[in-house]
């Protein structure tokens, strides 16, 4: 992490000024990756509170542990909507877990391939799209190469923070990136925008 903030607060003088005022991002990786996206897919948009409460019920429905997906494919969609998720919501977990069961999804192999592999591997479930991939990559798995053109917060900053007229283009927000040099610490970068607009990227 070192080298990454000598790198930015180097190339990037609008960022430098950032990454003085705020402590150095940790991302830690893990490797329980059903369980990430589970819970993505429970908490979308959603706040963090709601998105508590609804896990914590849906928990409770399995006994209090976070179900397998073999667990999960006991029961219906109605008993998943009665522990607060809507009916999209219930039937992309149980996409999930239909596709973990018959090794659509592979999480053992997931580590050697790349980002775009990974994010063309994992779109595959209904209900996960770019941007929830871009935060797997950058929370779950700890790349520090990520780049989330697509998220608001990330665009909004980017808009403040280098003086745009608007909020920027997914292709401005890879202009910028270009012009100051982030990579490879992308993810980095993306933090210290969120910072600087004292947002949770989750």
């Amino acid at each position: 992490m070192d080298e990454a903030l000598v790198h930015l607060s180097g190339v990037d003088p609008y960022l430098a000024k950032v990454i003085q005022v705020y402590p150095s991002p940790d991302f830690t990786p893990h490797t329980n990756y059903y369980h990430e996206l589970a819970s993505s897919i429970i908490s979308q948009q959603l706040s963090v509170k709601a998105a508590k409460t609804i896990e914590g019920r849906f928990k409770d429905l399995f006994g209090g542990a976070f179900p397998s997906p073999e667990q999960i494919l006991t029961k219906d969609i109605e008993e998943l909507r009665a522990v607060g998720l809507s009916r999209p919501k219930a039937g992309y977990i149980q996409d999930l877990a239909t596709k973990v069961i018959d090794g659509t999804i592979d999480f053992n192999t997931l580590d050697l391939l790349t980002n775009q592999e990974i994010i063309d591997e994992l779109t595959k479930v209904k209900g996960i799209g770019e941007w929830t991939v871009h935060m797997f990559l950058m929370f779950c798995m700890g790349r520090l190469d990520i780049l989330p053109t697509g998220d608001l917060g990330i665009r909004s900053g980017i808009g403040k923070l280098y003086s745009f007229q608007g909020v920027p283009t997914p292709e401005e927000v890879r202009i910028i990136a270009d012009k100051y040099n982030w990579h490879p610490y992308e993810s980095v970068a993306s933090w210290y925008i969120w910072q600087s607009l004292d947002n949770s990227p989750k």
